[in-house]
């Protein structure tokens, strides 16, 4: 499967600047080429599969059914 076969608008190339393991889940920070970090959760089976180390070059696919927001 390529990543042109996934159905996801937003996609950002980045390299993986940080990994926080954990037992069950991770997460995984990346720097986008602008400049701005996405972090995602998620297994630490997944970081292992997808051989994921810190400055690998990765695509952060981000698909949101909802996005909350507060006032301060």
């Amino acid at each position: 499967m390529s990543i042109t076969a996934i159905n996801v608008r937003n996609q950002f190339r980045g390299t993986v600047k940080e990994i926080i393991e954990g037992p069950v889940v991770s997460e995984v920070d990346v720097q986008t080429v602008g400049g701005q970090i996405v972090t995602s959760v998620i297994t630490t089976r997944s970081v292992k599969d997808l051989g994921l180390t810190v400055g690998k070059e990765v695509v952060a696919l981000v698909k949101s059914t909802e996005v909350s927001i507060a006032t301060l």
